[in-house]
């Protein structure tokens, strides 16, 4: 493919609008706003970034970049997937990731693959994207990008929802956050396996204790 049509196509796949429910989970920061922890623009960007660059974000990256390389070469999916099934922290982590995933292979059935087959068990979001993308022929670093940018216009969003955060501050966040998506993409397009780690703490711990927030409108 061409370019532009790579572009519109990663566009489309992780577009606000294309149907895998995003919409539904806050990953933990609907809990993080409960307890005080973000409670404006710049703790947002600060949680956000933490995700990103050392996090679940980053974590994720670095799966999909190993789902694009093994579905480009036509190789087993099954230990990745395994993998980043495992790696889920808690319940409602592990709802949203397997959900997502779901949810996103259904939808680029539009576009047929023999990955579909090869998942057809279902796979956790970041191998669900990394592995439509490489059997697809989609570069890798662009695809990271624009996977962070979801991730971080979902964060954004659901904070608008969850407390006194204007649009003008929430495109403030992601504007700001632009460096950090490119240099977290560069460098998961150059990772392994063995650079998977999550030193985000507060936000697995939000993650958790969501599960038993009384009053909450996300599912994690």
């Amino acid at each position: 493919m061409t370019g532009t049509r790579n572009l519109i196509r990663l566009m489309t796949w992780l577009s606000p609008t294309f149907p895998v429910g995003g919409f539904n989970y806050s990953h933990g920061l609907e809990q993080a706003v409960a307890d005080g922890l973000v409670i404006d623009a710049e703790t947002l960007r600060d949680w956000t970034e933490t995700l990103l660059s050392h996090g679940s974000a980053w974590n994720d990256a670095v799966l999909l970049a190993e789902s694009w390389r093994l579905a480009g070469e036509g190789a087993d999916l099954t230990e990745i997937s395994e993998l980043a099934d495992a790696m889920a922290g808690s319940c409602e982590r592990h709802l949203e990731t397997m959900n997502q995933g779901a949810a996103f292979l259904d939808a680029t059935r539009a576009w047929p693959l023999s990955v579909h087959a090869d998942l057809a068990r279902g796979a956790a979001w970041p191998v669900a994207v990394g592995a439509v993308a490489g059997a697809s022929e989609m570069p890798l670093e662009p695809t990271i990008a624009a996977f962070l940018h979801a991730f971080v216009a979902n964060q954004v969003q659901a904070a608008l929802r969850l407390m006194r955060l204007g649009q003008v501050a929430g495109v403030d966040v992601l504007a700001s956050l632009e460096p950090a998506i490119g240099a977290v993409a560069a460098r998961a397009a150059r990772s392994s396996l063995d650079d998977l780690g999550n030193a985000a703490l507060n936000a697995e711990v939000a993650a958790m204790r969501h599960e038993t927030l009384n009053s909450r409108i996300f599912r994690t």
